[in-house]
């Protein structure tokens, strides 16, 4: 039976694992367990079809999980190190901190690990008014007011997805100086960050001098990476910090894949369940044309 492994148990993952193995390959699922992705970070969604009520981005993670494991799949919690061409097989060997798994696919939907800064109350807030996803959340903050923390192109995207939500936008820099021109309704903070603080959830910025900004809620954006060191290592083709795919969700080496948000474009459950569709039913069709 041909294997195929999968990196990454989020949207993306769980539906390139879907469509897989129902299509009669054995289907590994390897992620980290210490990080679930922006998924589980979501406070609530409702805007994704088929929710009659508004449902936690962990409650949907674990359903697409145990929906995956009652067909077959396997899922294993370890930290994947490298993908490598395999010596004695004519595929892939995906090596983890515990293990090695021969593979005749491998897709990559581990989605973009969000830089983060060792602030005091940023992990503590997490769902709680620290957000990783304006697109996501703006709606929540409606004549609210709401800080970004970045610097670059990606605070500027979150900060423009904001501001037609929020009564005020506040971009905090973290002692840098702005790497683009931002909007002259954003307000621009360039002091260093001491901690988040609040009550519950997060209600204001303290800053090293001393002062505190009120806030209802904290955007990051201060860059993003992850999936895409595997893919540099192989030699994967990159489309800036995303990985280059075809309409089919292909790489350029045969035989590899990437879904979700790994890829450049909309950072969304909607996007990353197609995309993975697509790559597992790719992924089938490339096994029968090689005859695996």
């Amino acid at each position: 039976m041909a294997k195929v492994v999968i990196i990454g148990a989020g949207p993306a993952g769980v539906s390139a694992a879907l469509y897989a193995r129902r299509g009669g390959a054995e289907v590994t699922v390897v992620s980290s367990g210490k990080d679930t992705g922006s998924l589980t970070k979501a406070h609530l969604i409702e805007n994704y079809y088929g929710l009659a009520e508004p449902v936690s981005g962990a409650e949907l993670f674990q359903r697409g999980i145990q929906g995956a494991k009652r067909i077959g799949v396997e899922f294993i919690e370890d930290d994947v190190v490298a993908v490598t061409f395999a010596e004695d097989f004519h595929g892939f060997q995906v090596e983890t901190k515990q293990e090695k798994y021969d593979a005749d696919i491998v897709i990559l939907a581990a989605g973009a690990a969000h830089k983060t800064l060792p602030v005091p109350g940023i992990r503590e807030f997490e769902g709680k008014g620290v957000s990783y996803c304006a697109i996501c959340d703006a709606f929540f903050y409606r004549q609210k007011k709401v800080a970004v923390i970045g610097a670059g192109e990606y605070a500027l995207h979150e900060a423009s997805a904001l501001l037609p939500h929020a009564a005020q936008v506040t971009l905090l820099t973290n002692g840098e100086e702005p790497g683009c021109s931002f909007p002259e309704s954003v307000v621009i903070k360039t002091a260093k960050l001491s901690a988040l603080e609040g009550s519950g959830r997060v209600q204001q910025v303290r800053f090293q001098d001393g002062s505190v900004l009120p806030v209802d809620g904290v955007f990051l954006a201060v860059g993003v990476a992850g999936s895409t060191e595997l893919a540099r290592k192989m030699g994967i083709m990159l489309e800036g910090n995303a990985i280059k795919v075809d309409e089919h969700m292909a790489t350029n080496i045969p035989g590899i894949f990437a879904a979700g948000d790994c890829t450049s474009g909309l950072r969304q459950v909607a996007k990353a369940v197609y995309q993975g569709a697509e790559a597992g039913l790719a992924a089938l069709r490339f096994l029968r044309e090689k005859d695996v």
